[in-house]
């Protein structure tokens, strides 16, 4: 009987041993639940003083992940393989995760602090009523130049500048299929959500006759190149280059005459959430706005949370280059879900454009 009672006591405390290695392991591997919250978010997206703030404050325990594009978090969220309680997709992406059915419709009642965010970036197409999404940061595609390597006299206005023969191996591009052919496209006039063939071509035509001025095709390293005068101009998004303008003074920005991309990051509650409401929590504190302007202050893009504008300095709320008016932004387009299809042409066009270089 003793080695009953000594068995079955031995195997409870393996038992107790097992489910706590497992919930830590769940903890871990994003499991979230309880007191415990997955964020899954762009790199280097956040004031991390914040996320110590969030867990004081409320005693609940943020496990943060990183993505370095859309569509792979978009697959991690498909396989539900960790249990993401938050998550920071583009508008194109929320329109493409609400049309396979990822995501918890909002509840407002936990989101107060939304009244903070200016109407101009508010119930949008890709989310129509904000049902399942909130803004989280805001930018353009732009021109990011340095003004003391360009030709004598040479100024830079739209993309069309880019095609001049003085500027040969002097420009930089992104590594991204939509940003490039949306950029020939807004060079002809066309839409940047364009998806008629012959105006694609047309448009892969133009950019391979950039192809003398383009020294490279880059991700992330176009920050460094830049700040350190390895070329002079970069096709880039708005937030990269506040921060290449924080390291080179030479730096300038503008938003391109013909038009350009208005984009937007923005949270979303993933159905593989364990813990919504710590979710609405976590989302309702980071549009505070106090919290927004540090956050703000700290990730360099444009933030949609117009009370956070008064805790912000006046020099970086009052830069246009970054904070234009309504009538630029009005003309700027949102990126559409093109579809796998229309998607899927794009980056063939875009690898021919590649391959053209070499």
């Amino acid at each position: 009987m003793k080695n009953l009672i000594r068995a079955f006591v031995a195997i409870s405390v393996v038992s107790l041993i097992l489910i706590i290695a497992i919930n830590r392991l769940n903890a871990s591997e994003g499991f979230s639940g309880g007191n415990t919250l997955t964020v899954y978010n762009w790199g280097d997206y956040i004031d991390e003083e914040l996320i110590d703030r969030f867990e004081e404050e409320t005693g609940i325990t943020i496990i943060y992940e990183t993505f370095d594009s859309n569509e792979a978090m978009m697959t991690k969220v498909q396989q539900g393989g960790t249990t993401y309680d938050v998550a920071v997709p583009s508008e194109y992406m929320v329109e493409k995760m609400k049309e396979e059915d990822l995501l918890v419709e909002l509840d407002y009642s936990k989101l107060p602090n939304v009244k903070y965010l200016d109407e101009r970036f508010m119930d949008l197409a890709f989310d129509p009523g904000n049902n399942y999404s909130v803004p989280y940061f805001w930018g353009t595609v732009g021109i990011i130049y340095n003004p003391t390597l360009l030709p004598e006299g040479k100024e830079i206005t739209g993309f069309n500048d880019l095609w001049d023969p003085e500027l040969e191996n002097k420009i930089l591009l992104i590594d991204g299929a939509r940003e490039i052919l949306g950029m020939g496209l807004n060079s002809l006039g066309y839409s940047l959500n364009d998806t008629d063939e012959d105006h694609l071509q047309e448009a892969l035509t133009k950019l391979k006759e950039l192809t003398p001025n383009v020294k490279a095709i880059v991700g992330d390293e176009n920050k460094m190149l830049m700040e350190n005068n390895e070329a002079a101009i970069a096709v880039g998004w708005s937030g990269d280059a506040r921060d290449i303008m924080w390291e080179n003074e030479n730096i300038d920005y503008v938003v391109p005459e013909e038009g350009s991309n208005l984009w937007f990051d923005n949270f979303v509650i993933p159905k593989t959430a364990q813990n919504v409401d710590a979710a609405h929590q976590f989302i309702n504190f980071m549009l505070d706005p106090e919290v927004a302007a540090q956050n703000t202050e700290y990730v360099s893009y444009s933030t949609p949370n117009k009370e956070a504008l008064k805790y912000m300095p006046e020099d970086m709320v009052n830069d246009e280059r970054f904070y234009p008016e309504p009538e630029l932004t009005e003309r700027l387009e949102v990126y559409e879900n093109l579809g796998k299809q229309h998607l899927a042409y794009y980056n063939e066009l875009f690898l021919q454009f590649k391959m053209y270089r070499k």
